[in-house]
């Protein structure tokens, strides 16, 4: 598929999106927050939910968590205009920045499984318990299922913690959350950078099917 034939579906499941009145969330959202990024791109990062500036300005990722998210980026060599397409589960800001129900996520989930058959990226990085429960069905400890990738059908997962969460840290000590965090980056950045190879001896460690 085409860079324009895909940005053409992408702002059509975009419109789709920004009618849905699936749940409750609808009533209190600014605007649906579908993603950003290079609809192209190898490397898809999904998180959690938007939060009161997601909300505002209509991209996933800009504030304060977005920002360290970003300096992270940068830090491993990638770029979030270029290498990345970056998402969220959920598409409307839950009140309070609570953590959203499994009702929400349940109405939400067919939009980002249409935005990830759409970019079909073969690295996804999921920030947050959120995210690999949703996409991988896997749930517990975060640091428990990081460290390494996961394979489900053609596709390659790797968790990390949520830069929100990281905020939380500002030591850079070896297996302080920041440096692991670092190290998963830098891992995917080096996969991406493997071109035609990406992939390629990765431990396959299978994910469960939700």
């Amino acid at each position: 598929m085409s860079l324009k034939q895909t940005e053409a579906l992408l702002a059509e499941l975009a419109q789709q999106c920004s009618n849905c009145q699936a749940c409750p969330l609808a009533k209190e959202r600014h605007q649906v927050v579908v993603g950003r990024g290079n609809p192209k791109a190898r490397l898809m990062l999904i998180g959690e939910a938007p939060g009161q500036k997601e909300d505002l300005c209509g991209e996933p990722f800009r504030g304060r968590a977005g920002q360290l998210l970003e300096q992270m980026l940068e830090e491993a060599g990638l770029c979030s205009n270029n290498d990345l397409y970056i998402c969220n589960v959920i598409k409307c800001r839950p009140p309070g920045n609570r953590k959203p129900s499994s009702t929400e996520i349940s109405q939400c989930l067919p939009w980002l499984e249409g935005q990830i058959e759409l970019i079909n990226p073969g690295l996804i990085l999921l920030a947050g318990a959120t995210a690999v429960s949703a996409v991988l069905g896997i749930k517990g400890k975060l640091g428990l299922q990081r460290g390494h990738w996961h394979q489900k059908q053609e596709r390659f997962y790797r968790a990390i913690f949520h830069p929100s969460y990281l905020l939380r840290f500002a030591s850079l000590a070896a297996d302080s959350p920041r440096h692991l965090t670092r190290q998963d980056l830098s891992e995917a950045c080096a996969q991406l950078r493997k071109g035609d190879e990406m992939c390629h001896g990765l431990a396959r460690t299978p994910a469960n099917t939700p």
